[in-house]
């Protein structure tokens, strides 16, 4: 592993980079940083934090003859299927200076984030690759994942940041009967929260920097699963609109992205429409232990030594938890209607199980009519959107 137990501090909005926001924003949105134009680091430290999050280091000369390897393959692979006109200089760049370069302006630029943005890829696909060649069951994976997290988060306590509750836990097996039955897509492999980890911080406010800690700490930016998030908490530029340095951020000139305020809605067809949460899915880059490597077959010697593994990540704040836990909301209607729903689909499919949940959505709407209220409407749902979606969170879940 990448040694870094120096649990360090949360970092305030106030003095967030660019950068910082925008990994952020890719969390909340659930985006691709393949659809990103530039990076925006400003200095070496920030390459190196990067990095450390992918389970790389700078001062290991195995970790820099990989990048190099990974980063030669990138470019062979643009100038021989896409004619890509990269320059001499960019290519022999070391991978810090790369960055720095990627956040930079004109033609080296651009082929700088393209050389990245492969790199990404086939370092994703090779670390995969690694998963299945290793003499590692399903559970001995999981506790790997398991120890990086709960050193990771465990440090956040014992330094006394804002958490008021960590719970983590692993899907069981009738859990997953139950969630397969539930929904369209019968297949095991599209279950994202086999290992899924809640965290409530204190207030509201500290859910930002609490974000942007794990994405310093425990799992890179760019390895969040596109189209697997969800935001129900966060108006994110109106709430960026109220703090002067965030403000300045969302306007800069060289972000990625507008910010938009609408929630990223969860797809979970019995999550009801009050319930608010912050949910998406890391790729999470795992180093495996040097005895393991050694044990597996030789030819996964070039693999390198990060594997990923799929897990699920919800964040929330004390008061959102508290309100989500009253009326339809609440930990047992949400399985109630999801048992409802397994049961209407084996006795009469999937089109029955359509109808039942057209009717709750009336039932839902005709109540909020006559209490006076608006139907909640989470906004438009991203067009990348997959998979349906999430249990939400409840004290105590296994």
């Amino acid at each position: 592993m990448v040694k870094n137990l120096d649990p360090g501090r949360l970092k305030s909005v106030v003095d967030w980079s660019l950068a910082d926001l925008e990994a952020v924003r890719l969390l909340l949105r659930g985006e691709s940083v393949i659809d990103w134009h530039r990076l925006n680091f400003d200095n070496e430290e920030d390459v190196e934090s990067f990095l450390a999050a992918n389970e790389l280091s700078l001062d290991d000369a195995r970790d820099r003859a990989r990048m190099e390897r990974v980063k030669q393959e990138a470019v062979d692979f643009l100038r021989k299927h896409f004619e890509f006109p990269i320059p001499k200089p960019v290519e022999k760049l070391p991978i810090e200076k790369l960055m720095l370069l990627a956040s930079g302006k004109g033609h080296r630029q651009l082929c700088a984030c393209s050389i990245l943005k492969c790199m990404h890829i086939i370092h994703h696909l090779e670390g995969r690759e690694l998963l299945y060649m290793l003499p590692l069951s399903d559970q001995e994976v999981f506790q790997l994942v398991e120890e990086k997290i709960y050193r990771v988060v465990g440090g956040m306590l014992a330094a006394g940041m804002p958490i008021t509750e960590f719970v983590g836990g692993r899907k069981n097996k009738y859990s997953l009967y139950t969630k397969l039955l539930s929904k369209s897509e019968t297949i095991a492999a599209q279950i994202y929260d086999k290992l899924r980890f809640r965290i409530v911080a204190r207030e509201k406010e500290d859910v930002f920097p609490i974000l942007h800690y794990l994405t310093r700490k425990l799992f890179p930016f760019n390895y969040v699963v596109p189209g697997e998030s969800t935001n129900t908490i966060f108006h994110l530029k109106s709430y960026c609109e109220q703090n002067p340095q965030l403000r300045a951020l969302v306007h800069d000139p060289n972000a990625n992205e507008e910010e938009s305020d609408a929630f990223t809605p969860s797809l979970n067809t019995f999550s009801a429409s009050n319930f608010r949460v912050i949910h998406f899915v890391v790729d999470l880059p795992v180093r495996v232990p040097k005895a393991v490597l050694d044990a597996a077959p030789r030819n996964a010697q070039t693999l390198g030594p990060v594997i990923f593994v799929l897990t699920e990540f919800q964040v929330i704040d004390r008061a959102n938890e508290q309100a989500n836990e009253l009326g339809d909301a609440s930990h047992d209607r949400y399985k109630e209607r999801q048992r409802q729903a397994v049961m209407t689909r084996l006795k009469l499919g999937l089109r029955g199980v359509e109808r039942a949940e057209r009717a709750e959505k009336a039932r839902e709407a005709k109540e909020a009519r006559e209490r006076g209220e608006r139907p909640s409407s989470p906004g438009p749902a991203p067009v990348s959107r997959r998979g349906a979606g999430t249990d939400p969170p409840s004290k105590g879940r296994g």
